[in-house]
Formats: C-alpha cells, structure tokens, sequence
C-alpha cells in the first residue's frame, strides 16, 4: 500500500511464492491517497486481511493505526509491514532485517566497523538493525547534517553501539579500517552511470560492499568495488529477504528464497 505503487514488484514476487508454497493467498497491490489512509487500514481490518507491506508515504503516518509497534519498529519511527494480532495490527520494519539476513549470508556484523552512506529511511532501517546486531561503529556519512546527527545519537544512546556522523563533502575516502561499507541511498536506482561519491581508490580488498538498489542490481557502486577486489551484495538480496521475513510472518511458512529471487529477476528483466 502505497502512492505511487506502479511497477513495484513484490505482487509478482510474492504470488509466485504463495503458488511454489501450495497456498491459495493473495498479494495485492493498493494505491492509497494519504488522506485515505485510516479507511484503508480500517478495511483490511474488517476484510480479514492476515497483514501487508506499507510503502511511501505511508510509514509513518501508518502508526497511529496500529495497535503496537515492534522494538526494531519503534526505534526507527516507520514501519513497512504490519500483521494482525488480535483486534488490530502490529507494525514492523523488515527493511533492516532483509538487510541484515543478506549480509551475514556473507559476513557476520558483530564486532565490525561499518561505514554507512545516507540517513534516509532505508539506511536508519539498515543502521538500527546493524546496531542491534551488535556491530563495533557505525560511521553515517550523510550530507545533512540533522539527520545524520539524530541517526547517529540514536545508535549511540538507544541502540548503544559507537555512532557518529561524518559530513559528506564531494567525494567520500574510506577509513581502512572499514570492514562493511554500505550504500544506503538512492543514487543509482535506475540509473546504471550514477556513481555514489565515493574515492574508488579507497577500497579495500578485505572490505565486503553492499548496495541497497536492487535496479539494477549490479550498479557502479558494486562494480568499483569488485574491481578493487572486494566481496559485493546486491539489493536483490535484501528485497528477497524482506519478503522472506513477511511471507513467514503472515503464514507462518517458509518460503523459498530462491523462487522469490527468480521472480524478481523476471520481472526486472535481469
């Protein structure tokens, strides 16, 4: 549920999911106006609907709609999937927790030094789970310098892990001592020439690389990294495990991760 949705791929990704699963689900896509927001939450309630995903610009204001927020959820002031319990809904947040699941497909982040490109939704998401995954610090390189400083001292303060905030001024060096470094903006989504600003000099062969665009997948971001030698996750990866995690959530079955990635990269053309 969001405005606009056209184009969004999850419907594709989750019906196949539910057919591979042997389920007779539904999945739908839902362009709701802001205004609209409270009779459409008040709809799936009265329709029996098990949960959904929320999107822009809906996590937010969906909140006080709901019942409860998970701790992830509450920490990170937005919410992209709720599920129903009892009279009402729950709101959690599994864009960090796809996130997360991705990359200790690669590497565990506790006890790691991670610098962090953006403060946006996404990469507070990502921060907020990376911290309660224990990471060692978390460098947010952001431009503005508000929510860099208000992602920061929550990491510090709430989540209690090393956080600080690091202007981003033209184009970014990387400490050496990085071990994940993650770029948690929307630059290059759907635009394979954009290039994070990021000194591609700086890379290291024993860092690991991660982006959160999924269109396309392998964006000049990863490819600098790769060419530098360092280890790369792409954002489908991320995409397919939030979907993992609220495919569970919803119906209480696992999935299979490899259906779901499949989809996506149909429906991209990949």
């Amino acid at each position: 549920m969001g405005k606009p949705v056209a184009g969004n791929p999850s419907q594709f990704m989750m019906e196949r999911s539910f057919a591979a699963a042997g389920l007779d689900w539904r999945y739908l896509t839902l362009e709701v106006s802001p205004e609209d927001l409270p009779a459409a939450v008040a709809g799936m309630k009265a329709m029996g609907f098990r949960g959904g995903n929320f999107t822009i610009p809906h996590k937010v204001a969906v909140i006080p709609h709901l019942k409860r927020l998970t701790e992830a959820a509450e920490l990170m002031g937005a919410v992209n999937c709720i599920f129903a319990e009892g009279d009402g809904f729950v709101g959690e947040n599994t864009d960090g927790k796809g996130f997360v699941s991705a990359l200790k497909e690669v590497i565990d982040p506790e006890g790691k030094k991670i610098v962090l490109f953006g403060a946006g939704g996404a990469a507070r998401a990502i921060a907020v789970e990376l911290g309660l995954n224990k990471a060692a610090s978390i460098d947010i390189v952001n431009r503005d310098a508000g929510r860099g400083r208000d992602l920061s001292k929550l990491l510090s303060e709430r989540v209690g892990i090393d956080s600080k905030w690091i202007p981003w001024n033209g184009t970014h060096e990387l400490p050496e001592e990085a071990d994940i470094v993650i770029n948690g903006t929307s630059i290059g989504l759907c635009d394979g020439s954009a290039m994070v600003p990021v000194d591609p000099s700086t890379f290291r062969e024993s860092m690991i690389v991660a982006d959160v665009i999924f269109n396309p997948p392998e964006t000049r971001f990863l490819q600098a990294a790769k060419d530098a030698g360092c280890r790369t996750i792409d954002g489908l990866g991320m995409l397919v495990n939030q979907g993992v995690i609220g495919f569970k959530i919803w119906t209480g079955v696992d999935p299979d991760p490899s259906v779901m990635r499949e989809a996506l990269e149909e429906y991209l053309g990949i």
